[in-house]
């Protein structure tokens, strides 16, 4: 096969769906029995959104959740106040979707699973890699039950305890946020109006939070301890924990579906890539839950990914355009791991910071701003929506091609989308966009695009 994906987590689903429709042979494997069954990164971007759009599932994915709802803040009893959770901005043309949508984790996989399926995708249960070799035609991992596979390249995406990480040697580094035990559930619960999120602080540093996921009937519960003790994940365990920290009895918890305890951290590897080993998601990064901006930078890896290892595969590009991926995504990977500490530590709010639509690639080797007077849209930017001759921009990005903004094709080709020009907004000039919805190349004319275009694989066929 072309690339077995370790992990059916958001990572590890979005690239087997973008793969997918690049016609690249790939399996995604898994060692538990069934998709991850509880609510913990619940928080999907506005720039996540864009790609779930591109990826087909966004409409699915915004009917399985809802907005975020204001918080309430109780103390012995009473309600003592309420603060909206993100900072509000309005969306433009260039921007459609500007708030958070929050949708339980499980959902989120299981929209992105019927999705790969349907794309004829297909994801192995009960496998877990317990190995990996790799020579240099492709990569043997090998399997808990004594089997191998074998592929051209690996992408681990295998979680923050990544086995394959491991299994290749490369560091992660990072510091402990919060050296309290937390705890995340997914419960039922009676006593709480559905409209808000219930936060019940305590004095010592110590709380717990209940929000009602949109979509389900279930709250997902987040508790901290000040006192360091691990907490009691059982049904009476979170009975007591709620009974303790709010003014609701222990009966209140009709049912546990799932908890985790946890203490907050960061990580980054060292390396994103190890030869035909590519790591992705929380094997690559871990991050503070505060701020969503975990799954949200492990989705995009994947996007990143996706296209240059479709233009690798099929000979469109020399296998050195994989370098890029850690180029760009580790930079970026290592800026979230700040914004969410810092989230995390009441140093910055959410909102306009942690939507993820300003991140960029403008020092990218892949970025190349060749105009004597840019405007506000460079190379390495996000390609902002618009209209063109009637056309939304977002609906022509759609797909696994490139697209031309402002020239005739050099080329024309299945990989190669061309609108007569860019809006207004995005300033004078000739826009290559890339498959994941960044400026590529921007020229005041065609020169010097074909050779670009040769070194990324654009304009050549995608499947």
């Amino acid at each position: 096969m072309d690339v077995l994906i370790v992990g059916a987590g958001p990572t590890g689903l979005a690239l087997g769906i973008d793969l997918a429709r690049r016609g690249v042979e790939a399996l995604v494997v898994e060692r538990a029995d069934r998709l991850f069954p509880g609510s913990r990164g619940k928080g999907l971007q506005p720039r996540t959104q864009e790609v779930f759009h591109d990826l087909g599932v966004l409409e699915a994915i915004r009917a399985a959740g809802g907005p975020y709802p204001a918080q309430v803040i109780w103390k012995e009893g009473e309600r003592v106040g309420e603060q909206q959770v993100f900072e509000r901005f309005e969306p433009d043309e260039g921007t459609p979707w500007t708030e958070p949508w929050m949708v339980a984790q499980w959902r989120t996989q299981e929209v992105l699973h019927a999705r790969l399926t349907e794309l004829g995708g297909r994801v192995a249960f009960g496998r877990e890699v317990v190995a990996v070799d790799q020579d240099a035609s492709g990569v043997t991992a090998r399997l808990g039950d004594g089997t191998t596979l074998r592929a051209r390249h690996l992408v681990a995406a295998d979680g923050g305890r990544s086995v394959i990480r491991e299994a290749l040697g490369v560091a992660m580094s990072g510091d402990t946020v919060d050296p309290a035990p937390n705890l995340v559930a997914d419960i039922r619960l009676r006593g709480l109006d559905r409209d808000h999120w219930h936060m019940f602080p305590h004095d010592d540093g110590s709380g717990v939070a209940l929000c009602p996921l949109a979509g389900t009937d279930n709250f997902q519960l987040q508790a901290r301890r000040a006192d360091g003790i691990a907490p009691d994940l059982s049904l009476e365990g979170i009975r007591a924990l709620v009974a303790t920290y709010t003014h609701l009895g222990a009966e209140a918890v009709t049912e546990l579906r799932w908890a985790s305890d946890f203490r907050p951290r960061t990580g980054l590897a060292d390396r994103f890539r190890a030869g035909r080993v590519l790591l992705a998601g929380d094997a690559a990064h871990i991050h503070s839950p505060a701020g969503g901006q975990g799954l949200n930078t492990s989705v995009q890896d994947a996007y990143n990914l996706g296209w240059k290892l479709g233009a690798v595969l099929r000979g469109a590009a020399p296998e050195s355009l994989l370098d890029t991926y850690e180029e760009e995504r580790r930079a970026v990977a290592a800026e979230m791991l700040d914004l969410s500490t810092a989230v995390h530590r009441g140093e910055v709010r959410r909102g306009r910071a942690t939507v993820q639509l300003a991140l960029e690639y403008r020092t990218s080797s892949l970025s190349e701003e060749n105009r004597a007077h840019p405007g506000e849209v460079r190379a390495g930017d996000r390609a902002p929506d618009g209209t063109v001759n009637g056309a939304r921009l977002f609906d022509a990005f759609r797909g696994p091609h490139w697209t031309l903004l402002g020239a005739t094709a050099p080329r024309a080709g299945a990989g190669l989308r061309v609108l007569p020009a860019a809006p207004a907004s995005y300033g004078p000039g000739v826009y290559l966009i890339r498959p994941d919805g960044y400026v590529g190349w921007a020229g005041d004319t065609t020169e010097g695009l074909a050779e670009y275009a040769t070194r990324t694989g654009a304009f050549a066929p995608t499947a």
